[in-house]
């Protein structure tokens, strides 16, 4: 066998032609073991906001097991508030919903059993200031009092909007009714007009907003009266 001359053109085209199947073949298998950790973490963090909303918290490590011991059902309704068996609850992405007609969407809804008492736990999805918020809002046995709730955003400005992501925002809403003493939902709004500071009276249907942030506090609102009133088939019956 000769030499191989590493000087010539062809010794160089073949040598780069290897370097790239090989660097593509690298990056596609770290690409596709990052998918599949990246989908995981996200499955798990969803897991952890769910169990979150009725006072379970817990790692990311942890999150399976207890999802598995206290979220003792998953329903998904259709537009009418039946329930829709063919229809993975967990599986239903909102962001793809958001984008059908009302008619063909699907609402999913978690119920917990944890400490003795049930609760009933809604995803939720609307638009801040910048893009995209989210969160759930869990139910107490009542289907009428909010027990808790779990807000997040993609790109809100920090101190501002992102603050729907803080403790203090978040327990607000806490004991609130969603329903007046008629029996009609009312949803929550998010006012900076609000005469309840510290936050007592939980029949008022408001808690205070973020200054200078209106914009993604009547996005909180907005989504939560906006996904909440798909479920009310389902919450008076």
């Amino acid at each position: 066998m000769g030499k191989v001359n590493t000087e010539s053109n062809y010794y160089t085209l073949l040598f780069a032609t290897g370097m790239v199947i090989a660097v593509a073949s690298l990056l596609a298998f770290t690409a596709s073991a990052l998918k599949d950790l990246q989908g995981e973490n996200v499955r798990k963090e969803k897991m952890q906001n769910i169990l979150e909303t009725v006072g379970i918290e817990t790692t990311r490590n942890q999150a399976q097991a207890l999802y598995d011991r206290y979220i003792t059902e998953q329903i998904s309704l259709d537009s009418k508030g039946e329930i829709d068996p063919d229809t993975d609850a967990f599986t239903v992405n909102l962001a793809t919903e958001l984008k059908k007609p009302i008619d063909d969407q699907r609402f999913p809804i978690f119920i917990a059993d944890y400490e003795g008492e049930r609760f009933y736990i809604i995803p939720l999805r609307g638009s801040g200031l910048w893009d995209a918020i989210w969160g759930y809002i869990a139910l107490k046995e009542d289907r009428r009092t909010i027990k808790g709730a779990v807000f997040d955003h993609k790109g809100e400005t920090a101190g501002l909007g992102a603050e729907i992501t803080k403790e203090w925002f978040m327990n607000q809403f806490r004991d609130e009714l969603l329903f007046d003493q008629d029996g009609q939902f009312q949803g929550i709004k998010v006012s900076k007009t609000n005469n309840d500071p510290e936050n007592i009276d939980k029949m008022d249907h408001e808690v205070d907003a973020i200054s200078g942030s209106t914009i993604t506090g009547d996005g909180v609102s907005n989504m939560i009266t906006e996904r909440l009133q798909h479920y009310l088939s389902y919450l008076n019956n």
